[in-house]
C-alpha cells in the first residue's frame, strides 16, 4: 500500500518505499550544479543529511536549505548535506547563488527521479513531478540513522531533531 502526506490538505501517495532507520541507504543518480553524476556510491564516506523540498523557488524550501546551510556551518568537515529536488541544476545554483548557500549542495533529481522512487518522495497525482518534504540522515555506512516525511507537503520538517541525527551519525 502507498503510503501518503497531503499537499495544500489533499492527499498524496508517494511512490516508493516508506524508509525507516535502520534501512540500507538506497543508491540514486542525481545531478550536481556541475552537471554530474552523483550517487550514494560516489560520494564521500561521511554522516549525510538530505533535505528534500518540492522546489527551492518557494518560501518554506527556501528557508528550510537556509537553515540546514547555517546549521552545519560548524560541522562541514566532518558531515556533508544535500538539497535535493526536481529543480534544475541551473535553477539550484542561481537559488544558491542568490541566496549565498554554500554550505549546502543541490542535487537535481529531474534525471530520472530515482532519489525520489528509491526513497518514497515523489508525490502522485499532481499536474508535474515534485518531492515531497522530507529529510534523511545517512551515516557513512549508508545506514539511514534518521527520517522524516514530513506529513503536510507545505510544513516545516523538525530541523532540531535532524542536527540532532545528524551530530549523532558523525
Amino acid at each position: 500500500m502507498a503510503h501518503q502526506v497531503t499537499f495544500k490538505g489533499s492527499p498524496k501517495d508517494l511512490l516508493g518505499p516508506k524508509l525507516k532507520a535502520g534501512d540500507s541507504a538506497p543508491d540514486f543518480e542525481c545531478v550536481s550544479q556541475s552537471l554530474e553524476v552523483i550517487t550514494l556510491k560516489s560520494m564521500p564516506p561521511k554522516a549525510r543529511l538530505f533535505s528534500v523540498v518540492p522546489s527551492l523557488d518557494t518560501p518554506v524550501c527556501s528557508m528550510q536549505t537556509k537553515k540546514f546551510d547555517e546549521s552545519i556551518a560548524s560541522m562541514k568537515d566532518q558531515v556533508v548535506c544535500y538539497t535535493v529536488s526536481l529543480d534544475l541544476p541551473f535553477a539550484q545554483k542561481r537559488f544558491c547563488t542568490a541566496e549565498t548557500v554554500s554550505n549546502v549542495q543541490t542535487l537535481s533529481d529531474t534525471r530520472n527521479q530515482s532519489f525520489g522512487k528509491a526513497y518514497g518522495v515523489l508525490l502522485q497525482g499532481l499536474p508535474l513531478p515534485l518531492l515531497a518534504r522530507a529529510i534523511f540522515v545517512v551515516d557513512k555506512n549508508n545506514k539511514i540513522t534518521y527520517c522524516e516525511y514530513v506529513s503536510e507537503v507545505t510544513n516545516h520538517p523538525d530541523y532540531e531533531k535532524a542536527i540532532a541525527a545528524l551530530k549523532a551519525a558523525v
